[in-house]
């Protein structure tokens, strides 16, 4: 099962030049998939044979596509074997600095305006209150106007690590205060980007 069959079936093929593509059955898992096909996909592996689960640019179920089927096949009895592989919200908070004995990662934060200052004024009391670091995404194409209501709406001694292209040859990971990043914003519009904000 991948993402997004193009690009997984290149990235087969580099990995294993020998590779017979043509010989693998290959379904995409996505957030287009229709809920009622997911177990159907496990069908292989209740035959006994080996299946696996391909993330585009993090890692299977860890804010991508996968724990449905994960969480099925665990109720069918069949075995799940995690893979090692990066996951950019664990590398941005081991990069940041921040607490990472008691983090959260809350996803993305809502769209509208009111709504979205709110939860970032909750996840700031929790860094507060409980110690916890707090660690969001955001569609590449709005980082930059997120990055602007961060440093607007956080208290100016609050951390921000900005981690972006994370294994990429441009790959960018600098924490700051809000009083700081607003002197100097980076530019992320397009760039895959991790905010963790810690006090």
């Amino acid at each position: 099962m991948v993402e997004e069959l193009r690009t997984a079936r290149r990235f087969m093929k580099k990995v294993d030049k020998a590779i017979d593509i043509d010989m693998l059955t290959i379904e995409v898992l996505n957030e287009h998939t229709d809920a009622k096909n997911v177990a159907e996909m496990l069908r292989f592996a209740e035959k006994g044979e080996d299946i696996g689960l391909v993330s585009e640019a993090g890692c299977p179920a860890v804010a991508d596509p996968g724990a449905d089927i994960v969480s099925i096949a665990h109720r069918k009895g069949i075995q799940v074997v995690p893979l090692v592989g990066p996951s950019s919200i664990l590398m941005s908070l081991m990069a940041s600095g921040f607490n990472g004995q008691n983090f959260a990662f809350v996803g993305y934060l809502p769209i509208k305006p009111n709504e979205k200052s709110k939860c970032i004024k909750q996840l700031e009391g929790r860094v507060y209150a409980e110690n916890q670091t707090q660690i969001f995404i955001e569609a590449p194409y709005r980082n930059n106007k997120l990055m602007e209501t961060l440093v607007k709406q956080l208290a100016p001694h609050t951390r921000i690590c900005v981690a972006a292209d994370i294994t990429l040859e441009n790959e960018f990971v600098v924490t700051k205060t809000a009083k700081e990043w607003k002197k100097s914003m980076p530019e992320l519009h397009k760039r895959p980007t991790i905010f963790l904000i810690y006090k």
